[in-house]
């Protein structure tokens, strides 16, 4: 198929575009380079791939692109709470704004695969359980606008809305201000971290196996067009206190104190049921325990200053 990713070259991109060229699809990528990557280097061989060093608010030249492709990823965004926070103009222009401008130039044959997330459940129900039925409370200005864009995007015949749990994992584009890579970079670097209300909760999953989500629904689209499914770990449904525990029974000198006076600025908690998507076949492969090994491997290559989104 002829397959399109904006942002192509973050931190998801760079996993999923090699596995789509690994199963012979034609790919084009447009994204901007914002953070410098040469993520997609080592595929640039591939006469497969398709790399349009552009912006996804320059309408016309999306158009040109979109018209030729079978499926749409819109991976291009401004990721994560603080980044938008930074900078809320551009993060509304490009989350919202230009991809449903995207959206408006498909054909109704034209397949969206569309990664937005679960933080929009902000707290769940009393329980602080969430499944794709509960109601929607995005506390960040980043989960707003994903639950705008999921909106917009159910308008279009052919979709699939991926709400994503908190992603994890070594990529070529890699990300250290996601929770898991950043606590296990400070007990790599600092051996310590202090959190905030630790109890709370959250889901998680590794970038390979967001990656196997979507290539999954590429393999049986009459299973997953036109739904909404969670992409999580169901094992690693678990707070922050958790997540510092499984961390130091790789690095046991690992300290983490809870600082018990502050609030956490982002109050997200809540436990997520991933069984729609597990009902049709979706078997993660990346524990939590092999993420935090494998981040211990790789991480003390990277430079924090380059890998984070803000």
């Amino acid at each position: 198929m002829n397959i399109l990713v904006t942002g192509g070259a973050g931190y998801i991109g760079s996993v999923l575009v090699p596995r789509l060229l690994q199963d012979n699809h034609r790919v084009t990528v447009i994204d901007n380079f914002m953070y410098n990557q040469q993520s997609l280097a080592a595929h640039c061989w591939n006469p497969n791939l398709e790399i349009v060093y552009a912006d996804i608010r320059n309408t016309d030249l999306v158009r040109s692109h979109v018209e030729r492709a079978d499926v749409i990823v819109p991976l291009a965004a401004i990721v994560g709470a603080p980044a938008c926070d930074k900078d809320p103009v551009a993060a509304t222009a490009i989350n919202f704004e230009a991809t449903v401008t995207l959206f408006k130039m498909l054909s109704k044959d034209q397949l969206v695969l569309m990664p937005t997330t679960n933080s929009a459940y902000g707290s769940g129900d009393e329980n602080n359980y969430c499944d794709e039925t509960s109601p929607l409370n995005p506390l960040s200005h980043y989960a707003i606008e994903k639950v705008r864009v999921e909106q917009a995007l159910m308008e279009h015949p052919s979709f699939v809305s991926f709400r994503l749990a908190t992603v994890f994992g070594l990529s070529p584009r890699m990300r250290l201000d996601l929770l898991v890579n950043n606590f296990v970079w400070r007990a790599i670097k600092d051996r310590f971290v202090v959190i905030f209300e630790g109890h709370f909760r959250r889901n998680y999953i590794h970038v390979r196996d967001v990656t196997s989500a979507f290539l999954l629904a590429l393999e049986s689209p009459d299973k997953f067009v036109r739904e909404i499914f969670n992409v999580g770990l169901s094992s690693a449904n678990i707070s922050k206190l958790g997540l510092c525990q499984e961390i130091a029974k790789q690095i046991p000198d690992f300290v983490f104190l809870e600082e018990q006076m502050k609030s956490d600025p982002d109050q997200r908690n809540y436990v997520v049921s991933n069984a729609k998507i597990e009902a049709l076949g979706f078997e993660p492969q990346f524990s939590l325990e092999r993420g935090i090994g494998e981040l211990i491997k790789g991480l003390p290559m990277y430079d924090v200053a380059m890998f984070a989104n803000f």
